[in-house]
C-alpha cells in the first residue's frame, strides 16, 4: 500500500474508534430521516430528469405459481402433461416488473386477448420493506 493509502486508512481507523469511544457502545445508530412527502411542485431540471427515465423499458410478468421438480420429472414432460403449482384456483396472480412484485390481480379477456385486471397494487412503502 501507498504511504497516502495508509494514511487514509489510518485517519479512518482513527475516526471509528472516536465514534466507538464516544458513543460507549460501539453500536449503530438508527438514523432519523423525514418523511417523504409529495410537495407537488417540481422544477423544470426535475421534469426533465423524470421524463428522462420515464422511457425506460421494463419488464412485465404475471406469474400464475411455482412449483420444484427434479430433471428427470421434467424431462418426461410432453403434450398432455399436468404440472402442480403452488397456488389455489381462482387465487390472485403475482404481477412482476423486472422481477419484483408490484401488484395481484386476476385474468380478463378482452377482444380474445388474455389481460390481467390488478385488484391489489403493492404500496411503495411495502416494497421498501421487502428490500431489507
Amino acid at each position: 500500500m501507498s504511504d497516502d493509502a495508509m494514511d487514509d486508512w489510518a485517519a479512518a481507523m482513527a475516526e471509528q474508534a472516536e465514534s466507538e469511544e464516544n458513543d460507549g457502545n460501539g453500536e449503530a445508530q438508527v438514523a432519523e430521516l423525514e418523511e417523504l412527502t409529495d410537495s407537488g411542485n417540481i422544477t423544470n431540471e426535475e421534469k426533465r430528469r423524470l421524463d428522462t427515465i420515464l422511457d425506460i423499458p421494463v419488464t412485465i410478468s404475471m406469474e400464475v405459481g411455482r412449483t420444484k421438480i427434479n430433471i428427470r420429472n421434467l424431462l418426461q414432460l410432453n403434450q398432455g402433461s399436468v404440472v402442480e403449482l403452488d397456488r389455489v384456483a381462482g387465487e390472485a396472480l403475482d404481477v412482476l416488473v423486472n422481477g419484483t412484485l408490484i401488484a395481484h390481480g386476476e385474468v380478463v379477456v378482452v377482444n380474445d386477448k388474455f389481460g390481467i385486471r390488478l385488484t391489489d397494487v403493492i404500496s411503495q412503502v411495502e416494497r421498501i420493506k421487502k428490500l431489507k
